[in-house]
């Protein structure tokens, strides 16, 4: 293969963080190859791949046209993407100040809130409800708040961008979270304006999910076992097991 037909060596799973990354390839038409680790067998944490990611989690990415210079943490992929090409991110101070005021609202409360939803509502066997009401509660505000910039702008920053890719990857799994968005009619047409893009159709199926409205009931269960088991693991990491 030749080197620029692999310019970028992405790190992933089916995962929304994941798929922030290969939905942004895609529409970058940047070439790239996948390597899917399997979290449930704790691959994220083998010394080879911590040498990528310190911190043991997907996304990362390896830029082979760089003298292989290694990305982690999806927000910074999605920003370093940008850059090198220009796109996805506008050049003026305050056009770039407002995709990374709304690609920071999805980091630091759409995907972390959404992921703790999914961890009590979902995967852990034992439900907490107040655990659960106090989660879907915050993803259900956090909705709102899109859905009102979104009933008055057709993106969320001016033009399609690395927001909106890393927003529409977690919020299109809502329903993985026991979240309903009927009642939010500017966040369901940008739901389904940015799903209907080529390049966004590619990238969440690199590698193939199935926590969302499209994904089968059988996928969906076999997925929410390997994902109790990394909760699992996880716990037992923090005892010190």
């Amino acid at each position: 293969m030749e080197a620029a037909s692999r310019m970028i060596d992405l790190y992933t799973a089916a995962t929304p963080n994941g798929h922030k990354i290969s939905i942004a390839l895609e529409e970058l038409a940047l070439p790239y190859t996948v390597h899917v680790l399997d979290l449930a067998a704790g691959e994220q944490k083998q010394p080879w791949f911590l040498s990528i990611n310190p911190n043991g989690r997907i996304p990362a990415i390896v830029d082979r046209s760089e003298d292989d210079f290694a990305v982690f943490e999806s927000g910074a992929i999605l920003i370093y993407l940008a850059e090198k090409t220009g796109s996805l991110m506008p050049e003026d101070r305050q056009g770039r100040s407002r995709v990374i005021q709304w690609l920071m609202f999805q980091i630091g409360g759409v995907g972390p809130m959404m992921g703790q939803a999914n961890v009590f509502f979902r995967y852990l066997p034992e439900k907490i409800p107040t655990a659960i009401d106090r989660y879907q509660g915050e993803c259900r505000r956090l909705l709102r708040v899109l859905d009102r910039h979104l009933q008055h702008h057709e993106f969320l920053a001016g033009e399609y961008s690395i927001a909106d890719i890393a927003n529409w990857a977690w919020v299109r799994t809502h329903r993985w979270s026991g979240i309903e968005v009927d009642d939010l009619p500017g966040l369901q047409r940008w739901l389904a304006t940015i799903r209907a893009r080529p390049a966004v159709q590619k990238g969440i199926v690199t590698p193939p999910s199935a926590i969302d409205d499209q994904g089968d009931a059988e996928s969906a269960r076999r997925f929410a076992e390997r994902a109790l088991a990394m909760v699992e693991v996880g716990q037992s990491r923090t005892c010190g097991a």
